[in-house]
This record gives C-alpha cells, sequence and structure tokens, in this order.
C-alpha cells in the first residue's frame, strides 16, 4: 500500500502523525508520501519518505497554504492507495480525482474555535454549527479515524477510534527526581501557560525549576520569554517527540493544567499518559477523563488532581512530592503500571495499520498489503516543492 499523509496545520514531527502512523505503516512495509510544511518549521523529513513541502496554515494566514496543499494533493493522491490528512482544513483542498481518503479526527473542532486566540470572538459561536455540518458532510463522504472515544456523540455514524497513545518502555529509564517539574505539549492560556509560569515563580525559591517543552501561541510566547529571562522557567520551544521525552525522564512530576473549556472536557490528554509512562507522578487539573485516570483507577492513584486556574495548588503538589520520596515513587510505578498495560501505542498501531489497509483494499478491488510501486520503494525521493 502507498498512503499520501497530509498536513498544513501540525508540526511535520508531530507525535501522533510522525512518530506513531506513519511510523507503523513505515514498519508494515508500506510507502508513504508526507505532504506537510518541513521548510517553514525547519525539518529534514525521514529518508523512508517521499517529502512534499507545502507552506504552514498558521492563525488567520491559511488560504496560500490550502492553495499549494491542494496543488501538491492534485499531483500525489492518483498515485496513491490511500489519503490520510490531518486538518478539517483539508477538506476544502482534497482533489476530485484522489483514493480511498481517511480524516483523522485530532479534536473537537468546533468547541476548539471557542479557544482559537485567532479567531475574532464575535465569529466564534456563530461558525460552530457551520463546522458541524462540515462534519456531517465528511462522515458522508469519506472515512474517519476518531482520537478519543469521546468524539462518538457528534457523528451519526459509527467510527473507528485510534487512541492517542505512546510507546511505554519496559520500564522507565530513571526513577523520579526532586528538583525539576515539566510540561510537554503545545502551550496556550487554556492549555495552562499562565499556571505554569506562575507555578515556575512560587517554586523558583525552594530550588524546584519548571522545565515546559513545546511550541506555544503567539499571545503567550511573550510572556514564556520574559518568565524564562527571569529565571521562573526553562521553555525548549518546540523539540521532536523523541528527544522531548528524555527531558521529561527523571523528573519530579509532569503537569497538564488545561482549562475547563468544551474541547479539553472529553478528552484525554497525550502528556498525562505519556507522563506516566516515563515513571513520573502526574499533577492534573480535574478534567473528567484526566481525573479518572490519575485518581479512579482501581490499581490506584498516580498522580494529585488541582482546581482549576490554581497555580498554588499545582506548586504545593510539587512540594508535597518531593517532600515524600515515596509517595512520589509509589505514584510513578502505578503510572507507569497503567501506561504500559492499557496505552502501549503498539497495540493500537497495528489495529491502526489493518483498518487502513482494509479501507484500501475495499476502494481497489484487491488486498492492499504488499501493494508498494516501484517508483516509491527504496531510498527517498528529493524533498519536493508545492508552494504556491
Amino acid at each position: 500500500m502507498h498512503a499520501l499523509v497530509a498536513t498544513v496545520v501540525h508540526h511535520p514531527e508531530d507525535a501522533r502523525i510522525l512518530h506513531r502512523q506513519i511510523r507503523a505503516l513505515l514498519d508494515a512495509g508500506h510507502s508513504v508520501t508526507y505532504l506537510a510544511p518541513f521548510r517553514e518549521r525547519g525539518v529534514t523529513p525521514w529518508p523512508e519518505l517521499t517529502a512534499v513541502d507545502v507552506p504552514r496554515a498558521a492563525g488567520r494566514r491559511r488560504l496560500r497554504a490550502l492553495r499549494a496543499a491542494r496543488t501538491a494533493l492534485e499531483e500525489h493522491a492518483p498515485r496513491a492507495d490511500l489519503l490520510l490528512f490531518h486538518d478539517p482544513e483539508l477538506m476544502l483542498a482534497l482533489p476530485r480525482n484522489r483514493p480511498a481518503t481517511v480524516w483523522d479526527v485530532h479534536e473537537d473542532a468546533a468547541a476548539a474555535l471557542l479557544t482559537k486566540p485567532w479567531m475574532p470572538r464575535p465569529l466564534r459561536r456563530p461558525l460552530a454549527p457551520v463546522v458541524r455540518g462540515f462534519e456531517r458532510r465528511a462522515e458522508r463522504r469519506m472515512h474517519l479515524l476518531l482520537a478519543e472515544e469521546g468524539y462518538r456523540d457528534r457523528f451519526s455514524r459509527p467510527h473507528p477510534v485510534v487512541p492517542n497513545t505512546t510507546e511505554v518502555p519496559e520500564r522507565p529509564a530513571r526513577t523520579p527526581g526532586h528538583d525539576r517539574v515539566v510540561y510537554l505539549g503545545h502551550l496556550s492560556e487554556a492549555r495552562g501557560a499562565r499556571e505554569l509560569i506562575e507555578a515556575g515563580r512560587l517554586l523558583r525559591p525552594h530550588g524546584v525549576r519548571v522545565d515546559i517543552i513545546g511550541a506555544a501561541d503567539p499571545q503567550v510566547r511573550p510572556l514564556l520569554r520574559d518568565a524564562q529571562r527571569d529565571g521562573h522557567v526553562r521553555w525548549y520551544g518546540f523539540v521532536p517527540n523523541d528527544r522531548a521525552l528524555r527531558i521529561v525522564s527523571g523528573a519530579l512530576a509532569g503537569m497538564s493544567l488545561l482549562h475547563d473549556t468544551p474541547n479539553y472536557r472529553h478528552s484525554l490528554p497525550t502528556k498525562v499518559v505519556e507522563y506516566m509512562a516515563h515513571g513520573l507522578p502526574v499533577i492534573t487539573t480535574p478534567s473528567p477523563v484526566a481525573e479518572a485516570l490519575v485518581t479512579g483507577r482501581p490499581e490506584g492513584a498516580c498522580g494529585i488532581v488541582v482546581p482549576f486556574g490554581d497555580a498554588a495548588a499545582a506548586a504545593e503538589s510539587a512540594l508535597l512530592l518531593r517532600s515524600d520520596p515515596a509517595l512520589r515513587t509509589r505514584f510513578a510505578r502505578t503510572g507507569h503500571e497503567i501506561a504500559r498495560s492499557h496505552y502501549h501505542w503498539p497495540v493500537q498501531a497495528a489495529q491502526f495499520v489493518r483498518q487502513l489497509e482494509e479501507w484500501a483494499g475495499e476502494a481497489s478491488g484487491e488486498t492492499a498489503r504488499g501493494r508498494i510501486p516501484a517508483q516509491c520503494s527504496g531510498p527517498a525521493a528529493p524533498l519536493r516543492n508545492a508552494r504556491a
């Protein structure tokens, strides 16, 4: 099978897209053409891929990226057995002549509009029904993969769920430390950027540092730069997932301070699973799914739940874990056991690949496995430029 994977919004090294899904396809013997904003993100594509560069869609600057993506998709889609795209915006750029098409639904797009700082506030709620209409149209015209069980209710038909889990090592590389707390993931107001900064300010006098790993919305970048300059946090910016997890390893705890917004209310923060996978106690706000995972499992608790918007409670929880090595060791061990048993990506990877093979096979009238076009095998083609 030859898969065409496309995004203009996500970072080309996005953990779900590249390190999980594309890696799973390659490991299963399939070939992949990857359409993504490589140059604007300063990313060198993997040599196993055929890479097609497109502009990045960011904020209100999206039309140029969509035009370029449409041109590239018109060229590459007819030669693929399956098209897997990751941005709802790309529904506006899909060519007529295309193979079996799959939209990987990462988020509740209509609810997410309420927290997008680039979207004019008066338009956020009126546009939500329009987005819901696009979703209903999409499920009649293409296949859908859902990243969360909680997304099922948005659609009238059943669709397979591929959870956003992670690779869980057989045992963590390091035990929890005592002098730094970490955050891994994109940063925004709604994802708790201000609370992380305030927690860093409160923890600094106690000799505990807050390490923040991830790209940030424009509105919070100046806050993070100022906090780093003042020594309240260490902000790494975007770091590829494999390297980011090495930084996470050995921290005192991992923080997830999401706000109580519709987009996050029924979603499992991947960062929480990643903290657990690498043997870190978790400090999280009480979104229902995160709270159930951290404190509601029969195996026991693996962290502490703090109120929404309460940076002081988050800092106090970190100090409690530092003062009680037995507690943080117990949380770390329990979290790793839960992650290894229930959230290990290879289990979902096999199901993910089988589902795509089935859809591609249905579209072509023959079994998809092993159908690797000769021109797509071997070393990857040079980076193609599809800019408008």
